[in-house]
């Protein structure tokens, strides 16, 4: 009890030293503040309202799409659409408001909630999530080679694309190779292989082409979706860019987000989002508000939705904060009880 109580206030204040740094190095070395504050106050929000609906749709589709890919990797014990979309809600809040991507786990507590313990669903949602998040390589694929092709980019810029796409290729080459060589749960096998055959389970989606292509048309949709929104943002700040400038910026986001330095890595997005504006003749300030503008309507599509399916699966944001370490728990129990239920049968 006392070591997790001093480990919780290790992280509490590292997290606020983290935000205590992020603060003092946007004052210091950050745009003209005044500048951005004026970029606000001429921000048309019809347009923003506008992506606001396009973000929704977005996160409609992309949970269709990992929807697909848990009625595959679960047949006999899919749930609804509905408890899908809530459980994806619910993560996309969790990524909105604590570290780490912590989200990718609270959506599958959300959805083990109301399925039988023990019999290895934690692994399996687990592997739907990775493979639904590996679904996402293929329209960034298609979005590199669209910005490659259409839009200006910076030297500084092609570096870092080009190691995120090499990043998801391996990722990809590696799940369609892993889908092949599943093998059945056996009493023999140990804690750690049997939990990872589990876990392969979620990769079945990519056995089956027609569900695959279904899964991939809607996360492309989802991608397609978000791209509207970020290029309707732009005319909420007067930028008058083109599309493939709205293309470039939303895959310089994704990429600045891969991984989370600090909350909600301010500061490092924004500068993202500005920098390539300027060969467009965005200035640097106007950008940089922007940046921050889109990064809050997206934070509050995923803080509202999770809000509304929080109150309606009866969660408080207390439990929230600890359905990700509910999923270790329950991974304990798919390797101690599976060789149980193998010897009483």
């Amino acid at each position: 009890m006392i070591a997790a109580a001093q480990s919780t206030w290790w992280r509490l204040a590292v997290v606020l030293a983290l935000i205590a740094i992020t603060i003092v190095m946007l004052w210091w070395r950050g745009p003209e503040w005044g500048l951005v504050a004026d970029a606000f106050r001429l921000v048309e929000w019809t347009w923003i309202f506008a992506a606001i609906g396009l973000n929704l749709l977005s996160a409609a589709s992309r949970a269709l799409a990992w929807h697909t890919v848990v009625k595959q990797a679960l047949p006999e014990h899919a749930p609804p659409f509905e408890r899908t979309f809530s459980a994806f809600g619910i993560g996309l809040l969790a990524n909105a408001v604590l570290p780490a991507r912590t989200g990718e786990l609270a959506r599958v507590a959300v959805l083990t909630r109301r399925l039988p313990r023990g019999r290895g669903y934690t692994a399996t949602l687990l592997g739907t999530v990775f493979t639904h998040r590996l679904f996402d390589v293929i329209p960034a694929m298609l979005l590199v080679v669209y910005v490659l092709l259409t839009a200006r980019i910076p030297h500084w810029a092609l570096t870092s694309i080009a190691i995120a796409a090499a990043i998801g290729g391996i990722l990809l080459v590696f799940a369609l190779i892993t889908s092949r060589l599943r093998k059945p749960v056996a009493e023999e096998l140990s804690r750690l292989r049997r939990l990872l055959a589990m876990a392969r389970n979620g990769l079945d989606v990519l056995r089956s082409p027609a569900a695959a292509a279904l899964a991939i048309f809607f996360q492309c949709l989802g991608w397609l979706l978000q791209l509207l929104a970020v290029w309707v943002a732009m005319r909420a700040f007067d930028i008058d860019a083109p599309l493939p400038a709205a293309g470039l910026v939303l895959l310089l986001m994704n990429i600045a987000t891969i991984f989370p330095l600090w909350p909600g890595n301010i500061g490092l997005l924004q500068a993202a989002v500005a920098l390539p504006l300027v060969s467009y003749g965005v200035p640097y300030t106007t950008g940089f508000a922007y940046g921050l503008g889109l990064q809050m309507l997206e934070m509050s599509v995923g803080v509202g939705v999770g809000i509304v399916f929080l109150a309606r699966e009866g969660i408080s944001f207390a439990t929230l904060r600890h359905m990700p370490d509910q999923t270790e728990p329950q991974l304990r129990v798919v390797t101690e009880e599976e060789p149980a239920r193998a010897r009483s049968a």
